[in-house]
């Protein structure tokens, strides 16, 4: 019989996410799946587990767990207060609930996405090959209170728990931006004052952009004579109406209108999606070439995280779950170490 996860309480925006649905813009849908999809690779290496599954993305705020049979868990994101009952847990490592234990996520102190990976990953009917929750298409939808999660089969459920160091991209700073098809629409002053600008992350910020507010002029473009129709993809930094960038995020458009100055590099869309309402943003411009040599695929970016994490030290006496593991293994008579007569 599967395990079962429930949320007792849901936080405002909680949903499935996993990697999404790629290859699918020319009919449409743009790939979704997880904000921060680094996150949800770590989760993955903390876990031991081969590639991502889905996991519970929640958007500033937690909320409540409980499951029916043990759960081996990752927290990894947004740094959430959490704890086991009265116990505080880590965060970026895993963890293992219990029956009858309470999982309490609280508010981010860091960063806006956090995710709760069940080590079996999140199973149920899956739609173009993904149960991620794609909102603004219809395809899935909110977790509400109540509502009840079919969990996979833990591959390593006796791994020891593991930790990752702290996220260094949760409190925004710089992105690095390359050029694309419509960056010659801007002229070279547009462009640098692009780079010297201090902005700050919108609170209209959702799953399908980030407006970033700034003082002085808007920014336009050189011959803005109508609407330019073009492919988008997540990271696109498109210049609206009104002259404010605004940074296409997982569930964006297919097609724009809007110009597009440049793209922020998928090294840096973890910085993007996590910026914390009014956390400073920034840009810096880089070649094509340079942009290209710092692409890493998810694959490697699956072996550097696994390479990064560690073993967690525990201490018996806060450990809740103390009695779930098998403490005698080895023990002996006493007699029977002794050399036959």
């Amino acid at each position: 019989m599967s395990a079962v996860l429930t949320i007792v309480k849901a936080g405002p925006l909680m949903t499935v996410q996993d990697l999404g649905r790629p290859g699918r813009i020319g009919v449409g849908l743009s790939p979704g799946g997880a904000m921060d999809r680094q996150a949800l690779m770590a989760g993955a290496a903390l876990l031991g587990l081969a590639q991502p599954g889905a996991a519970v993305e929640m958007a500033g705020l937690g909320g409540q767990f409980r499951c029916d049979a043990p759960l081996r868990f990752a927290l990894t994101g947004a740094v959430m207060s959490a704890r086991i009952d009265d116990s505080p847990l880590r965060w970026n490592a895993t963890h293992l609930l219990m029956p009858g234990q309470t999982l309490t996520i609280g508010g981010a102190s860091a960063g806006t996405y956090g995710y709760l990976t069940p080590a079996g990953g999140i199973t149920g009917p899956a739609a173009l090959k993904s149960v991620a929750a794609h909102l603004s298409v219809g395809l899935g939808e909110r977790l509400q209170d109540g509502a009840t999660l079919t969990l996979g089969d833990d591959p390593q459920p006796d791994r020891a728990h593991r930790g990752l160091p702290p996220d260094d991209h949760l409190t925004g700073g710089t992105l690095r931006l390359m050029p694309g098809p419509q960056t010659a629409m801007f002229d070279d002053d547009t462009r640098a004052r692009l780079a010297t600008t201090a902005f700050t992350r919108s609170p209209r910020a959702s799953r399908t952009g980030a407006p970033l507010l700034h003082d002085g002029a808007p920014f336009a473009a050189k011959s803005p004579s109508g609407p330019v129709s073009d492919f988008v993809r997540a990271g696109d930094v498109q210049i609206t109406g009104d002259g404010t960038p605004f940074v296409m995020m997982a569930e964006c458009q297919t097609i724009g209108g809007y110009p597009r100055i440049g793209t922020v590099i998928e090294a840096d869309m973890a910085r993007a999606v996590q910026a914390p309402v009014e956390a400073a943003i920034g840009f810096d411009w880089l070649t094509l070439d340079t942009a290209d040599a710092l692409h890493r695929t998810d694959a490697q970016i699956m072996a550097t995280l696994r390479a990064r994490t560690f073993p967690l030290l525990r201490d018996p006496a806060g450990m809740s779950d103390l009695l779930s593991y098998q403490l005698i293994g080895g023990v002996t008579a006493g007699d029977d170490l002794e050399p036959a007569p």
